[in-house]
Order: structure tokens, then sequence, then C-alpha cells
């Protein structure tokens, strides 16, 4: 599933090309995504200007100043950018297509449909699926006096407790098992028991892996590809995530995995206590 930084990557891949664009046509093949395309999108982006592309957490965000389109690119969803003389040659899973004023179409494809095309007016900070969300971990409001302050008294896994998008939004489960090692924390401990001290050092570790994940293009585990078709290359640089049983490339202890909630964690029981 794209991650916080296979999203950003996307979002500066398109947005020079995007921004300061007007929609002149959309059309949408197939509306059965995880939530219904709106059936009236054709008609609402017809002329809609894009002044702005950003990103909360890991939805991509089409600002015209008084409306917004949200994507989510669910577990294989992408964003791709090509010719107008490319969009009569649609795919199979190539759902939804964006003709922009210069020619260009951004075409939105989702082999598994997980993603979702969402349509919002006024404050799209108010939508049900942002209203709730933490601070961005690559913001100065993501602090270790925040985590500190939000785990008091709290029984839960560190790891688990980062994968809370109401904490902070949009870490991901490769990214925070590669942060977690980063910090030397086990991720298995109790988010109430790490100190001030060791919350700084995570904070940094968090921040530090998710700009190295941006800078090689994110992670390329199965369907990510950014907005030119090419896949990241993140992976190479695991630590932990997806190496069980191999050594720890500082120490040489095998990697274990455990499960936490419904996802794997990978760790290093020598590096991480």
């Amino acid at each position: 599933m794209p991650e916080l930084p296979e999203v950003e990557v996307i979002r500066r891949g398109i947005a020079p090309y995007i921004e300061g664009r007007r929609i002149i046509s959309a059309t949408v093949r197939n509306a059965a995504l995880r939530w219904p395309v709106p059936t009236d999108l054709e008609q609402k982006l017809n002329g809609f200007l894009i002044t702005k592309v950003s990103r909360r957490a890991k939805y991509l965000l089409l600002d015209s100043g008084e409306c917004t389109l949200i994507v989510h690119l669910g577990m294989s969803g992408s964003l791709r950018l090509m010719p107008a003389s490319e969009r009569n040659l649609p795919g199979k899973h190539d759902h939804v297509d964006l003709v922009l004023d210069n020619g260009t179409v951004l075409r939105f494809r989702d082999p598994r449909r997980f993603g979702a095309i969402l349509w919002e007016t006024g404050d799209v900070m108010r939508h049900p699926l942002l209203a709730k969300l933490g601070p961005e971990p690559l913001t100065e409001t993501f602090t270790a006096n925040l985590l500190y302050n939000e785990t008091r008294g709290r029984s839960v896994s560190i790891k688990q407790l980062l994968m809370n998008s109401s904490i902070v939004a949009g870490v991901g489960n490769i990214y925070a098992n590669e942060a977690l090692f980063s910090a030397g924390i086990n991720p298995g401990t109790a988010a109430g028991r790490i100190g001030l001290g060791r919350y700084r050092k995570l904070v940094q570790a968090i921040k530090h892996t998710l700009n190295l994940a941006i800078e090689a293009g994110g992670s390329s585990l199965r369907d990510f590809v950014n907005s030119e078709g090419n896949p990241g290359y993140f992976q190479q640089q695991y630590m932990v995530y997806g190496r069980t049983g191999q050594p720890c490339r500082t120490c040489g202890t095998p990697i274990v995995q455990i499960r936490q909630g419904q996802r794997s964690s990978f760790y290093c029981s020598r590096c991480q206590k």
C-alpha cells in the first residue's frame, strides 16, 4: 500500500504540471471504487481550476479554492501524466481521466479498486476522512513533547501507536518499522514507558526515514509507480522491514518478525531495546 513517501512523490511529480491548469473534461469509466465516485463528478470537474496540489497524510488534494478533489491511492492506485494522444488507449484498470487545458491527461489507475476519488465543497479538512487526523510527521508540529504527552499512561505498543493516524498522520507500517530501528526502540515496548529523550530520537528518526524514502522515490513492493510510471527504490535501503531471518546490517543478529495487530513488525533484538 502506498504510504506517505509514495503519495508525496506523486504529489511532487504532478504538481508542476497541473497547478494552474483547468480541467476541460473528465471521464469516469468505473465508479465502483472503495467509495463510489460521485455520479455527477464529470459535470463538477468541467472547468475546474487546479490552484494547488497538496497532501494530508496519504490523501492527495486537488484544490480550486472553493472545492477539492480528494484522491486516495488505496493498495494499488496511481496517478500518471500522459499526452492526450494516449487518452483513447485506456487499460482495464484505468478508471478516471482528467483532461487539462494544455492537452495533458491525469489518469487514475487502480487494479484492486481500493482507492477513492471524492468531492468536497468548503473546508476540505472537515471531511470525515481528514478531520480527526493527527499532525503531519514532517512538520514542526510533530514533536517529541507531543508524543511524550500523548503516551503517558498508555500500554499500547509504540509500533501500534505510530500506526494510529489520530496521533501522527500517515507514517505507515514500513516506515514505522524502519524508524524504530533507527531510534533503537523495540516495536513491542509500551508507549507509556518511553521517556522524553528516546522520543526525541524517535521523532528525528521518523522524519529522517520519511525524507530518505521520498528522496529514493518511495518503496515499490508490488504496484507503486510514480507519475511517470517508474518504481521507487527505498526498499533497497531497508534495515529491518521484510528481512526476517537475515542478519542485521549493524550487528549481524537475525531479524525477527512478529505480529502486532494485523500487521507484521520486524526488528533486531540486539539493537532495539
